[in-house]
């Protein structure tokens, strides 16, 4: 058996033919849980001064980023395969900003039976792509192009549950 068939049998979206899979987590306890996800958008150093003055033709980029983080959460299920739909209990979504970096920490809460880490990565990267919408007209050169304007570091920092 090679590693891939070692991996293969311990995905549990995927049953034993190999088709993919809802995992059943009816038989599990509830558990209060939480995580967070963090993730950075670099812009030219100009476009991160506009922000933080409020001097964007769009609008307030960090309260309209702010809402789609959270719209982005309550929504998982419907965009990630196989997602469980979970009652959230709480999201806070927190901003800093740098010389040329936007970095968004997503933390969501639930008490459930499944974790809450996609929601978290999903208010991340949904959250920067709304600032980089908002911003994107200051961030093209003159070939049309984005050089400075990149999402990285998109990941989980921490992952928590606690019986209830």
């Amino acid at each position: 058996m090679s590693d891939e068939d070692d991996a293969a049998d311990e995905l549990t979206h995927v049953d034993a033919a190999g088709d993919a899979q809802m995992v059943d987590v009816g038989d599990k306890p509830d558990s209060q849980r939480r995580a967070v996800a963090r993730g950075e958008l670099h812009l030219r150093s100009s476009t991160v001064a506009a922000i933080r003055a409020d001097d964007v033709e769009k609008g307030d980029v960090l309260a309209t980023a702010r809402v789609g983080a959270i719209q982005a959460v309550k929504h998982t299920w419907e965009t990630i395969p196989m997602c469980h739909q979970i009652p959230i209990t709480n999201v806070d979504t927190d901003f800093t900003l740098d010389e040329t970096t936007v970095e968004l920490t997503v933390a969501v809460e639930t008490v459930g039976k499944t974790g809450c880490e996609m929601e978290a990565l999903e208010g991340v990267t949904t959250g920067l792509n709304v600032v980089w919408d908002m911003v994107k007209a200051a961030e093209k050169d003159a070939d049309g192009q984005y050089p400075a304007t990149e999402i990285r570091n998109v990941r989980i920092v921490e992952k928590r549950k606690e019986n209830v």
